[in-house]
């Protein structure tokens, strides 16, 4: 059997060139990835040499996976919002090691290609309000805002009064993010295929033009290698077994549910890779390739993966079936051998992607309903909470125990079931009984 044959091609209405084309455009909607993830991670004191080539890795392999074995177009990378949790909330906030943030990873991984083979997600699902899901997705999005303004310097640390304050706004950093988030938001209107990566590689020229702080050695390729200071193999899942750290695998879980679950549908229904009961076609396996991809991320030494929402663009110029994503896992893994390019990129370049991510993850905002004034309060509690303690797993417990306790003082005891009440009184109990990193 051919592999065209095999992935349906000519049975999707496509062709090879069809899928080649919209592999590359997925590409270039999500290859800045490589680029932001081992920045944010090296500020928590990853070495960024060996998180580049895992992140790679994990996009290359992950991808491909998903292609051959779910037969969707929808590519995996690192998630930006998982990498901004476990840099600046887990390692950076919290004090955690990176082996045991690492073993984390890993576990998560594990859980959630468990529950993924299981009927346990489902039940998962059933069980933990969307309104709360919606409202994790608002806060990390806030939160990757506040991480890149600050990384600028846009948005700095207040010695008197409020927490935070703006700061210098005539420098190059700040002006260069904010004209490259406008223009992100211009070329995206016009649906301009890798609006993003266009838009670093103009700051980093610009960068090289006017800061010397940006240097070039000239070098272009580089053979492949994690480094002095790999990351490989290095994760500690006996530590990340401590009962001080399971809420935040649990954090990890959740958010991987319902980030995996939205992301894997929206890319579906827009490939129209949906049955006539609405249930995405090969769903299981795109979800258990999605987790698979995690446990990838814990072993190599990254953040987490997922489905990337940049999948949309190749579905939206023809991509139906795996090639689509086999091509992006194969364009990933020739990324190994282009690190200098990579590291050439300063902060400043990718801080305006950071932000567009977060901008687009407050959309979640109009997916809370109002009519349930209960639960669509709480996921804004779990929202700002998230951004206010900078951390994931409050958030999630405050939105929770809101939900909870809203939903008895209100009598809507019929929106309530026990599934909900456990995990609600497991997270308190973690807090109260100072289990909680």
């Amino acid at each position: 059997m051919s592999l065209s044959s095999y992935l349906k091609i000519n049975e999707r209405g496509s062709s090879v060139r069809q899928e080649i084309i919209a592999g590359l455009t997925t590409f270039l909607a999500m290859v800045y990835s490589v680029i932001v993830v081992p920045n944010m991670l090296s500020a928590a004191g990853f070495p960024a040499e060996s998180v580049f080539i895992a992140t790679c890795l994990v996009a290359g392999l992950g991808s491909i996976l998903i292609g051959l074995w779910a037969n969707v177009p929808m590519a995996i990378g690192c998630a930006i919002s998982l990498t901004a949790f476990t840099a600046f909330s887990l390692v950076l906030g919290q004090g955690v090691s990176i082996p045991v943030a690492l073993g984390a990873i890993f576990l998560m991984g594990v859980v959630f290609t468990l529950i993924s083979v299981t009927g346990v997600r489902a039940w998962i699902l059933r069980n933990l309000p969307a309104s709360i899901a919606h409202g994790a997705g608002i806060g990390i999005g806030l939160f990757l805002l506040l991480i890149a303004a600050n990384g600028v310097g846009l948005v700095i640390k207040n010695d008197t009064g409020l927490p935070v304050m703006m700061g210098e706004f005539m420098s190059l950093p700040v002006i260069l993010s904010l004209v490259g988030l406008a223009a992100i938001i211009g070329l995206e209107r016009l649906r301009i295929k890798g609006s993003i990566l266009w838009v670093i590689i103009t700051i980093t020229i610009i960068g090289l033009l006017f800061d010397p702080t940006v240097k070039s050695d000239g070098a272009i390729l580089k053979v492949p290698s994690f480094g002095a200071d790999s990351l490989f193999m290095q994760m500690d899942v006996m530590g990340a077994l401590n009962a001080a750290i399971l809420p935040v695998v649990f954090a990890l879980v959740m958010t991987a549910i319902f980030d995996a679950t939205g992301t894997i549908r929206a890319v579906a229904g827009q490939a129209n890779l949906l049955d006539k009961d609405g249930q995405i076609i090969n769903g299981g396996r795109a979800l258990t390739s999605d987790s698979v991809s995690s446990v990838f991320s814990g072993i190599f030494g990254t953040a987490p993966a997922a489905v990337y929402i940049e999948s949309a663009a190749g579905t939206a110029v023809g991509g139906k079936t795996g090639l689509t994503a086999i091509v992006v896992g194969v364009l990933f893994l020739l990324m190994l051998f282009f690190q200098p390019l990579a590291f050439l990129v300063p902060s400043y370049a990718t801080a305006p992607a950071l932000m567009y991510v977060g901008l687009l993850m407050l959309s979640n905002v109009s997916k809370l309903d109002f009519e349930d004034f209960v639960g669509a309060m709480s996921g804004l509690i779990c929202a700002v909470f998230i951004v206010l303690t900078a951390n994931i797993v409050t958030g999630i417990m405050l939105g929770f125990g809101a939900l909870v306790l809203g939903r008895v003082i209100s009598g809507e005891f019929n929106k309530l079931n026990i599934g909900t009440v456990i995990i609600a009184v497991v997270l308190v109990a973690f807090y109260a009984l100072g289990y909680a990193i």
